[in-house]
């Protein structure tokens, strides 16, 4: 027998154990969940990962604005102090946050029998685009078709829609819709689908593509810090900041040929997607994002962050898991514009500090005190 033959985690998880001649005892003990909020094949129980808080932050947002506190599930040490640094050092100012919607991405791809025919079809689909939105919506009351890209190459016409999924991240909705909706178009065009999904969506991978363009949301945050606040919170000056900035995130990221001109926006990213329920993977995209950081005439200190691709819903993927569902209510919205302020304000937060520590010299003394088993 199989994992898949048994009905329980417990099942599960004892003819592990047998099979495997291991103990399982910590990954059973995991909170009962509602099954229906488990997406998860052959569950066996649940890995445990440290949840810590970040803040307060002051954040001034287009649809969230106020005094937060920010959820980090991780397992590095001094990444939550790092950014409640950084919230403590914005505070005053608070940092600025705004965000648009892109749209869930996702690229089809059409075998054709000549550029002539992916123009054939390319034309087609841009006289029935009425049609092809009202399709979009027979498929869910919750997502509608904004936008689209059309690329030939060879025999080949790659196909990336733009949806707006409401509140969830949406790829599943995505997927769904793009399935008839290129069921569709192949039947009008007499054309062949190769795949549903092309690679040219970019989804869970570093492209330049989504970067220029953007995926799901962009987020843009900024602050300005007093210089009497850089030297007494931060302990260094804004003059060093700037100078590991414009060397590391700029100079070093070019040397590298990185798609991320940041210090580690990841960081942040990755322990927020897995504090609210959202999909870790797509912290690749939210790797990508850029710093920028510049000394004001009188001394202060601006800092942004710009993140092209961010996925995150308030509804559906893991957010309706009973910890991620707590983790959410911190943020007290259910718009997943408000979570991707949220989200923009830590970065910045996690960046400040970051940047900071490393012209201060503590990054290494930071880490041995706080990331490494005390002997």
């Amino acid at each position: 027998m199989g994992l898949s033959q048994y009905k329980t985690a417990k099942e599960r998880c004892t003819f592990l154990e047998k099979e495997l001649g291991v103990t399982l005892t910590d990954i059973q003990k995991g909170r009962e969940e509602n099954e229906a909020a488990i997406h998860c094949e052959n569950r066996i129980g649940f890995v445990h990962i440290p949840l810590g808080v970040a803040g307060p932050i002051q954040i001034m947002g287009q649809h969230i604005k106020g005094s937060y506190h920010i959820p980090l599930a991780t397992t590095e040490g001094a990444l939550v102090a790092s950014v409640s640094r950084g919230a403590k050092a914005t505070h005053e100012g608070g940092i600025i946050t705004s965000v648009e919607r892109v749209g869930t991405t996702r690229g089809p791809v059409i075998k054709v029998s000549s550029i002539g025919g992916a123009s054939r079809i390319e034309k087609w689909i841009w006289e029935h685009m009425e049609q092809l939105a009202l399709e979009t919506e027979t498929t869910s009351h919750h997502i509608k078709l904004i936008d689209l890209e059309v690329k030939k190459t060879g025999m080949y016409l790659f196909l990336r829609f733009y949806f707006d999924t409401d509140r969830a991240m949406g790829m599943n909705m995505a997927t769904i819709a793009t399935q008839h909706l290129i069921e569709v178009i192949t039947k009008k065009t007499k054309s062949d689908i190769i795949s549903v999904a092309g690679n040219y969506d970019v989804d869970k991978k570093p492209s330049w593509l989504n970067i220029i363009r953007g995926r799901g949301f962009v987020v843009h945050a900024e602050a300005i810090v007093s210089k009497k606040t850089v030297e007494a919170i931060l302990k260094t000056t804004g003059k060093k900041i700037y100078e590991v900035w414009k060397a590391k995130c700029m100079i070093g990221s070019a040397l590298s040929g990185s798609m991320g001109f940041n210090a580690h926006h990841a960081n942040v990213v990755a322990a927020f997607y897995a504090a609210t329920g959202q999909d870790i993977a797509h912290t690749v995209e939210g790797s990508v994002g850029m710093t920028i950081v510049d000394i004001l005439e009188d001394e202060s200190l601006y800092i942004s962050v710009n993140l092209p691709n961010i996925m995150v819903g308030t509804i559906g993927g893991g957010t309706g898991l009973s910890t991620q569902k707590e983790a959410l209510s911190f943020i007290k919205t259910d718009s997943p514009y408000g979570l991707a302020e949220a989200l923009g304000a830590g970065v910045l937060a996690g960046e400040l500090s970051l940047l900071a520590s490393l012209s201060a010299g503590t990054l290494a003394s930071a880490h041995k005190a706080l990331g490494r088993i005390q002997t």
